[in-house]
């Protein structure tokens, strides 16, 4: 899979990990930064790793910063985007099988690197659901994108 990772600087450390296990997993990966442990604001790499799905350079998206939380939001603001946090394995496979989510956030001064690379690998083996009802609900969020 083609996969775009960012982090802040609270998510670099555990960044380094996460990509080297994409990369042995097998997956493209394009990291769009931080690329050292200085100070970054969220909202900026949030914007790189949105393009890189919405630009069809990516399938896929992984945020890592201190909590998750401001990666999230941050991410949620650009159209096409649907990210969530995820700091349990249900919920991280369970966001793309029912929300078609496209972008993993994950804290990382709240989950270890053992439980992210799981969190990880629940992702990335999910598929969004054919039931109608998630169909129809992941359709409102595209209409919301459109303004309507």
């Amino acid at each position: 899979m083609r996969l775009v990772i960012g982090s802040d600087h609270a998510g670099f450390p555990l960044k380094a990990t996460v990509v080297a296990h994409l990369r042995q997993g097998g997956h493209e990966v394009v990291d769009v930064g931080s690329f050292d442990p200085n100070p970054v604001d969220f909202p900026d790499i949030a914007r790189k790793v949105a393009a890189s799905i919405t630009g069809e350079k990516a399938e896929r998206g992984i945020m890592v910063c201190g909590t998750g939380v401001g990666a999230s939001i941050a991410a949620n603001k650009m159209k096409g985007i649907r990210a969530a946090v995820g700091h349990d394995v249900h919920s991280a496979h369970q966001c793309v099988e029912h929300d078609d989510v496209n972008v993993l956030c994950i804290g990382a001064q709240i989950v270890g690197a053992w439980l992210a690379l799981d969190l990880i690998d629940a992702y990335l083996a999910a598929e969004f659901s054919t039931d109608p009802d998630f169909r129809r609900r992941v359709a409102k969020l595209h209409d919301m994108d459109k303004g309507a």
